[in-house]
């Protein structure tokens, strides 16, 4: 099938390399034209494993196209995808929808024939309501459906969890509709994995269910962390005892510093400003953002507790910038209230990341960044592992304590086994275990 992709971030880009990697043939469009240029190139211009060679692969053998051009690229299209950002908006919280309703508008000037206009975007319930309005109003002839498309992709992970997805969300109450959007995701029937029809508004609020539900069980486990170093006890035990529960399960209760990114912190507010609009406030999500906000922070103190109380003049190493291993993506990441934190402590810091550094470069300031995590410990007085990249957790210990100046470690992943690092000399702080 012909396929336009509207937006060419993360999500846009990895949906149309993997349809085209289906055998469909996608334009993904975007209005930035460096960054077509780039891609065109073969330069991505994000970090997620496989997705260069994925990229590279289908626009060699022409099923994956790129363009600032959009009316050509949706003129001939079966099904147009939007996948434009729908960041928090200032002031309120609300998603931004400005860039959802623009696409609209710029889709239905150039429609020819019967086209699926296919919201990918994450949006609150009813933005496909207002989506069809735009497109009938501009073009009241156009013969079109709107249907939701959620995604439900972990960064780092996205082109795995494309393809064999648990399960794909489909919002539409018309026929023609979801016969192509079966079409589409035909590739996967070899799967198995399961299409769940629903309407639109139904399909909307999935996606805001599930991220609100795995931030809260993500709170959760940070909460009972918490409790766990009062009390003596072992949260990863305590993790294991519950995630066996199939009613329960073991994903998602990792203690660390708290959920960042770009889907959590934002979609979490948006469900949150959606159901106040509708006067069903929800309380249980409400507490879930407001306790992640303060852990972030909290993680700052931890550190200074850690080193006796005081970093005034201290050195800290920081590894981990990112919110999460195997992405450069910085958005709401813990990294960046702990390091403030600190540096309003009168802590110099120090940091390494495989991938973030780059953009970490642009949201904080009086950073010194590294070249290897043991650059990064050189002279330091502590050093604090925020996100559990594979190559943080084999460290040559020997090595890592002869580089600090004092050998503290807070190891707010849990990577590393308390006694192990005892045994080796370490001073060694963790999260949740005694």
């Amino acid at each position: 099938m012909r396929i336009a992709m509207i937006g060419s971030g993360y999500v846009g880009l990895v949906s149309g390399a993997c349809f085209a990697d289906f055998g469909h043939e996608v334009c993904c469009v975007d209005k930035d034209p460096s960054k077509i240029e780039a891609l065109n190139r073969g330069e991505i211009p994000i970090f997620e494993p496989g997705l260069a060679e994925l990229v590279a692969k289908n626009a060699r053998e022409g099923r994956l196209t790129f363009t600032t051009t959009l009316p050509e690229a949706v003129r001939t299209a079966e099904a147009v995808f939007i996948a434009v950002g729908t960041p928090s908006r200032r002031g309120d919280g609300h998603a931004d929808l400005s860039y959802v309703y623009q696409a609209a508008r710029d889709i239905a000037g150039a429609m020819d024939g019967y086209t699926v206009v296919v919201t990918k975007s994450t949006v609150p319930v009813g933005t496909g309501d207002e989506v069809e309005r735009i497109i009938r109003e501009t073009r009241p002839d156009a013969e079109f459906a709107v249907v939701s498309n959620p995604e439900f992709l972990r960064e780092g992970a996205a082109i795995a969890d494309f393809k064999r997805p648990d399960r794909i969300v489909i919002g539409t109450d018309e026929p023609r509709a979801q016969s192509i959007m079966n079409e589409i995701y035909r590739p996967l029937y070899l799967n198995q994995s399961p299409i769940l029809a629903m309407s639109r508004r139904t399909a909307e609020l999935t996606k805001y269910a599930a991220n609100a539900f795995l931030a809260t069980k993500i709170t959760f486990i940070n909460e009972i962390a918490d409790l766990c170093e009062h009390v003596g006890a072992n949260v990863q035990d305590v993790a294991r005892g519950i995630g066996l529960d199939n009613r329960i399960g073991s994903k998602f209760l990792h203690a660390g510093p708290g959920y960042g990114g770009s889907c959590f912190p934002k979609d979490t507010l948006a469900l949150i400003k959606t159901a106040q609009d509708f006067e069903a406030p929800m309380r249980l999500v409400e507490t879930v953002a407001a306790v992640n906000s303060q852990r972030k922070r909290a993680m700052g103190r931890k550190v200074i507790a850690a080193c006796g109380g005081s970093v005034r003049g201290k050195t800290i190493a920081i590894l981990g910038l990112t919110f999460k291993p195997n992405t450069d993506d910085m958005r709401e990441a813990p990294s960046i209230d702990i390091i403030t934190a600190l540096q309003d402590a009168g802590a110099q810091v120090r940091a390494y990341d495989p991938e973030g550094m780059q953009a970490a470069s642009a949201m904080l300031t009086g950073v010194e960044y590294a070249r290897d995590a043991y650059d990064c410990a050189r002279g330091a007085h502590a050093i604090v592992i925020v996100t559990e990249w594979d190559m943080f957790r084999a460290l040559d210990l020997k090595r890592l304590k002869a580089a600090l100046a004092e050998p503290v470690v807070v190891d707010l992943r849990n990577v590393y086994r308390p006694e192990e690092m005892h045994r080796n000399g370490f001073t060694y702080v963790s999260i949740g275990r005694p």
